[in-house]
């Protein structure tokens, strides 16, 4: 339930109009709880401040404050319209959730919001000599609050949806899902077999989607209540459909049940698009999304390409480090078997695109070569395997692509730097 629920909070996160919205009401309802200053009593301690200096005020933020919110919309879109122009559509929703831009444009209408409320408030007389006091030095923290917020909004404006912000984001968000994979690579369930042919009732998937989330605690009970193991053969990111199986039941006795499998359905999250959170590998596609794009002739920016080719060794150096033992999430689900990712499938997400798209340019074929001598070096057979693979496939294309016998000799000269490669 716990990520599940964590899940859905970063769905909300990612709706425009939820923090503005709370704002918004967080500020009427201050406006009116002002109000029990006046019983305190303390109308003779405090300074008199006439009405009109408080109107002033909540005029001036009222007037102010509708036009700055919609500045701020505009600059937003401009900003969420080149995040998906310069990098990838995919990058869309880790824009959007961007914190700094919401709690600037939540703060602008959160004051406008005050503003029309309070001023209304002192045009019928709603407050005593203590509590316009109170308001006016409230109005004087929110008219602070929206200046600080402006300026600090206005420089993180500046960079939101610039190509290489964007690249940030999906870097930490790939690496925030790789980091969760390491630490429970089975998803707190027990190692299945990759070679072995799942046995036992399919479940299949009445939805055609992506799979988002797995609530692998709900399938644990299912399989206690009926007494089954259960052995997943989708994971979060997998494409699935009516013929694709989800998972296969077995039980104890080795033999196929007839059971219901509503409730274990219910238990794989299936929507339109893949989610960063519980897909390692959907940050190494955006990124190679991007990388593509820098490398098409329109665009033409292998120096994006070749950062990518960085960004790529870092997150893959990442996924081949072993997990301290306390860092690891034990073993909760003892009948839920789930395959864990494997190195080869991520360097295919990773390196396929800018491989295919850069063999051409003989910097990217190079740097490209560079990173994955560097991947070969790690003490990890499977990245090592994988990272020679990919520098022998990157090579072919080079072949084909490059016309300078000079271009290739230096990339063949790379690729076996990379196969003589020991690990460190």
């Amino acid at each position: 339930m716990g990520d599940r629920l964590r899940f859905f909070i970063n769905r909300i996160r990612e709706r425009l109009w939820v923090k503005p919205l709370v704002f918004s009401v967080l500020s009427a309802v201050i406006v009116f709880l002002i109000k029990m200053v006046d019983a305190a009593a303390i109308g003779q301690l405090v300074p008199a401040i006439t009405e009109q200096s408080i109107k002033t005020l909540l005029t001036i933020i009222t007037g102010s404050m509708l036009m700055i919110a919609t500045f701020a919309v505009g600059s937003m879109v401009s900003a969420y319209a080149s995040a998906s122009n310069n990098a990838t559509p995919r990058s869309f929703a880790l824009i959007v959730a961007d914190d700094d831009s919401q709690n600037a444009l939540s703060t602008f209408i959160g004051a406008f919001i005050y503003s029309v409320v309070a001023l209304l408030a002192m045009e019928n007389g709603y407050y005593g000599e203590a509590g316009r006091f109170a308001l006016f030095v409230l109005t004087l923290l929110v008219l602070t609050m929206v200046i600080v917020t402006f300026v600090r909004w206005v420089d993180r404006i500046a960079r939101l949806g610039r190509l290489k912000g964007t690249i940030e984001k999906v870097e930490k968000a790939a690496a925030a899902a790789i980091q969760r994979r390491r630490c429970a690579p089975t998803l707190g369930g027990v190692p299945a077999q990759r070679e072995a042919e799942p046995a036992g009732q399919a479940v299949y998937s009445d939805a055609i989607g992506y799979v988002q989330q797995i609530d692998v605690a709900a399938l644990q009970r299912c399989a206690e209540k009926l007494k089954v193991h259960i052995t997943l053969s989708a994971l979060p990111g997998t494409f699935a459909a009516p013929g694709r199986a989800l998972a296969f039941i077995s039980s104890d006795a080795h033999d196929v049940l007839p059971v219901d499998t509503e409730q274990m359905r219910a238990a794989f999250l299936i929507g339109d698009d893949r989610k960063f959170e519980e897909d390692p590998r959907f940050g190494l596609v955006v990124l190679a999304e991007i990388a593509g794009r820098a490398l098409s002739p329109a665009v033409n920016d292998p120096g994006t390409a070749i950062y990518i080719v960085g960004v790529f060794v870092r997150l893959l150096a990442q996924w081949s480090k072993p997990v301290a033992e306390s860092d690891s999430d034990a073993c909760e689900y003892d009948r839920i078997a789930v395959p864990e990712l494997s190195s080869e499938d991520m360097f295919d997400d990773a390196f396929t695109a800018i491989a295919r798209d850069g063999a051409g340019a003989i910097e990217v074929a190079g740097r490209l070569q560079k990173g994955l001598a560097s991947l070969a070096s790690i003490e990890n057979e499977a990245m090592r395997a994988a990272a020679l693979h990919h520098s022998q496939m990157a090579l072919a294309r080079a072949e084909n692509a490059l016309q300078l016998p000079e271009d290739l000799q230096i990339v063949r000269d790379l690729a076996g730097l990379c196969s003589n490669c020991k690990a460190e």
